[in-house]
């Protein structure tokens, strides 16, 4: 590789600060393959003029069928490749770069990541929105916000700050149900533990793998935006003996963030 890779993220207020969970699982895909790249951070409403400048495709369809253009994306000048959409950026990865140890997505297990990731959201569902996603409009830039508000609550049925206001019993029930949910993901681990601990899920548990990347940007989406000190933080972080705790502190010599710079459109 004679050119770092351009990692394209959306920035918070705190810069050179990563949050969403997409973008970190790319993020941490990078990090721990050791390839270099630089970050251009993207605000939300320029997200579509960006991929549709590199050559990024959509990654989904909006409900009116027309094109849906998320991050992360990348653009490798080594192969003048752009791609969207982590897994695929992942997979990319993986074949274009054999030699960045570790391989995060053995052949071998090539189709228990895929089996696991569809797993892991299908048991979370999205009960958990009223509560993150307001908190994640907090840690946006102002570029951001007025696009964000205008989806997230026509997605979600109603204005950010009343879905699941501190203190409310909405907001304790989106709780109960988030720690049932990460309860049950939590015996999977168990289960192929045998019951020793392990804090990656495939393979020998001591290995990181891609299926471990997904589960750290979820859980390190809700450590940025509600805060590392928040008592909500805390308390998620210590469910099913402390697991997603241990399992972000395992991935910390990975979670580095570069400054980066802004888009250019």
């Amino acid at each position: 590789m004679s050119q770092p890779i351009i990692f394209y993220d959306i920035p918070s207020t705190a810069k050179g600060v990563a949050w969403s969970p997409n973008t970190w699982k790319t993020r941490y895909t990078l990090n721990i393959k050791g390839i270099p790249y630089t970050t251009v951070w993207v605000e939300y409403p320029d997200i579509a003029a960006l991929c549709q400048k590199i050559g990024a495709g959509p990654t989904a369809k909006k409900g009116d069928g027309s094109p849906l253009y998320t991050l992360p994306a990348i653009f490798d000048p080594n192969t003048q490749t752009a791609l969207a959409d982590s897994a695929k950026i992942a997979r990319y990865l993986e074949a274009t770069y054999p030699n960045a140890a570790p391989r995060l997505i053995p052949a071998e297990l090539d189709v228990f990541i895929a089996a696991f990731q569809d797993a892991f959201w299908g048991a979370l569902g999205t009960g958990y929105a009223p509560v993150i996603i307001p908190a994640a409009f907090d840690v946006l830039c102002e570029g951001s916000k007025p696009y964000f508000r205008q989806t997230r609550e026509a997605r979600l049925g109603g204005k950010l700050e009343e879905l699941a206001p501190p203190g409310s019993e909405a907001r304790g029930q989106v709780w109960a149900h988030l720690k049932k949910a990460t309860g049950k993901i939590a015996a999977w681990y168990e289960g192929a533990a045998g019951g020793k601990e392990r804090i990656f899920v495939l393979g020998d548990g001591a290995s990181v793998t891609y299926a471990d990347v997904v589960v750290a940007g979820f859980f390190v989406w809700f450590k940025v935006c509600l805060g590392e000190e928040s008592e909500e933080w805390k308390e998620m972080a210590s469910w099913n003996g402390g697991r997603w705790g241990k399992l972000l502190a395992a991935l910390e010599k990975y979670s580095a963030v570069d400054v980066g710079e802004q888009a250019r459109l």
